[in-house]
């Protein structure tokens, strides 16, 4: 398989990756190899079904996009995920996606085309509602669906690609807003001790550990702003 994401930041392609590392399944990171022109040339490939944007992974003759569809998808194909159980862990990615969207644009709320310092005022309005309101929204969910499930995982009785969903992206939030993430964590222990589980899981916690994982970034999606975060 090939997967094609931005080889210089996790982004939504870190998402793809977790579900491929947990798996145990080897994958071709292509333009990490051959630099972000590998991207683009798939984006303007005239054979095939076109794509509109990355993540892309191509299994086969598959040409596939819309992360939560390659997760669902490598779940299904390779992994257990039973299918009974397919329509929860969609909207659970879904719901995921969502909260990294408004994350996005906590640090970009006017345009993809300024830069943050382009827009800094309107980024320091647009993080507080995000913080007081959205963050213990999303998170506080998350913990009751837990609950609702025992408190293991987010469905049925196995890890899916909803926690590893859930799980990398409080990871993100704690990057990017320590100290409200200290402050909403303390209400969502559920869900923290979720985060744990599934780092430990003994193929994640390998990736992790090497130096093929990228870290949180300035460029990518769970950027760190001090004063977009709680006042101190």
């Amino acid at each position: 398989m090939q997967l094609y994401y931005w080889p210089s930041l996790p982004g939504r392609g870190e998402y793809v990756r977790w579900v491929l590392e947990d798996l145990g399944l080897a994958y071709d990171d292509v333009a990490r190899r051959e630099g972000p022109g590998a991207v683009m040339a798939m984006l303007k490939a005239s054979d095939g079904p076109p794509v509109l944007a990355p993540p892309i992974l191509v299994d086969g003759e598959r040409r596939l996009f819309q992360t939560p569809n390659i997760c669902v998808y490598l779940a299904r194909t390779y992994g257990d995920l039973a299918e009974e159980h397919l329509p929860e862990v969609l909207q659970q990615q879904l719901v995921v996606l969502d909260l990294v969207t408004e994350t996005h644009d906590t640090h970009h709320p006017t345009t993809t085309t300024l830069s943050y310092e382009e827009q800094r005022e309107a980024a320091l309005v647009r993080a507080v509602p995000f913080r007081e309101l959205r963050l213990p929204k999303f998170l506080g969910f998350a913990e009751r669906v837990l609950a609702s499930h025992g408190g293991d995982w987010v469905v049925g009785d196995r890890c899916t690609p909803a926690d590893l969903a859930w799980a990398h992206t409080v990871r993100g939030l704690r990057h990017a807003f320590p100290r409200a993430m200290a402050r909403v964590e303390a209400g969502t222990p559920t869900l923290s001790a979720l985060v744990d589980r599934v780092v430990e899981r003994p193929r994640l916690a390998a990736y992790l550990a090497s130096e093929r994982a990228i870290d949180f970034n300035a460029h990518g999606i769970f950027r760190r702003y001090p004063e977009l975060d709680d006042p101190t």
